[in-house]
């Protein structure tokens, strides 16, 4: 059901289910796996669409439909006996609703998960949320990628943020193919808040670093040796850097200084969702 949010206007929500195919043919979905379970439960297709209060023609034809598609049988008959006969899964059956099952389960979790962050337009959309990214780099953002550029050896990956901020990645031929990256691709970006150069004062210099991150001081957590500096952009972009107490007093830092984050493009991780 859909919450209600302010001045009564409905949440809106997000839902889906899973469906199979073979060879792009339909194959069913959570109504005909149940109904599979169902025949396996009751040993008799008879008994099963009385079960889901369908009649026989239909129970039949859909798992026809079913068996058909396959490829592979998924139910057995078996004729005589005391009982007269009964209808059971094969092997292969039991196998793909079993696995068809685990998958729901993973995909629910996930359409749960995806719910209670996509749809809120009040709050930024996060994918790491929406996963359940679990990570050690304190700076996790989610961009597209806007650039490939490919070497020998190495590729450069630039991804753009939300805010227009250009983040360049080098990264190896084979993290690129295994990635799948292409342009105007999703990727999270991470870097480790041990790998953000603070600097001061930057105008006209030259440095090697090829991520240059403007903002100012929003928050500094001091510690025994280092201290946590968190730099805002203008467009709201925080980067998290640990610094020593002494580079602190040295910079002068302090909340609303201007100052530069520089992140080496080899320092800069991507990752995927697929």
């Amino acid at each position: 059901m859909a919450h209600r949010g302010p001045k009564g206007a409905q949440r809106v929500d997000v839902q889906g289910s899973i469906w199979l195919s073979v060879g792009g043919e339909s194959l069913g979905g959570h109504g005909r796996v149940a109904l599979l379970r169902a025949v396996e439960k009751h040993g008799s297709i008879t008994q099963a669409a009385k079960a889901f209060g369908m009649s026989y023609k239909a129970a039949w034809d859909a798992i026809h439909h079913m068996n058909e598609r396959a490829r592979q049988p998924l139910i057995a008959r078996a004729v005589g006996g005391r009982g007269g006969g009964s209808t059971r899964l094969t092997e292969h059956g039991r196998r793909l609703i079993e696995r068809y099952e685990m998958v729901d389960a993973v995909h629910q979790r996930f359409v749960q998960l995806l719910g209670q962050e996509a749809m809120d337009l009040d709050q930024d959309f996060s994918l790491l949320k929406v996963l359940n990214m679990k990570t050690s780099a304190r700076n996790q953002w989610i961009g597209t990628v806007t650039a490939v550029r490919s070497g020998a050896v190495n590729d450069e990956v630039e991804v753009t943020l939300p805010g227009g901020q250009r983040l360049a990645a080098i990264i190896t031929r084979e993290s690129t193919l295994a990635l799948g990256l292409r342009t105007q691709q999703a990727a999270v970006v991470l870097i480790k808040a041990s790998s953000v150069i603070l600097a001061t004062d930057l105008q006209g210099a030259r440095v090697s670093a090829r991520n240059r991150i403007d903002g100012e001081v929003a928050a500094i957590k001091p510690g025994a040796v280092n201290a946590e500096v968190t730099l805002r952009t203008a467009d709201g972009l925080e980067v998290v850097a640990i610094v020593t107490q002494d580079a602190v007093a040295e910079l002068a830092l302090a909340p609303g200084k201007a100052v530069t984050a520089l992140v080496k493009a080899s320092d800069v991780i991507l990752a995927t969702a697929s």
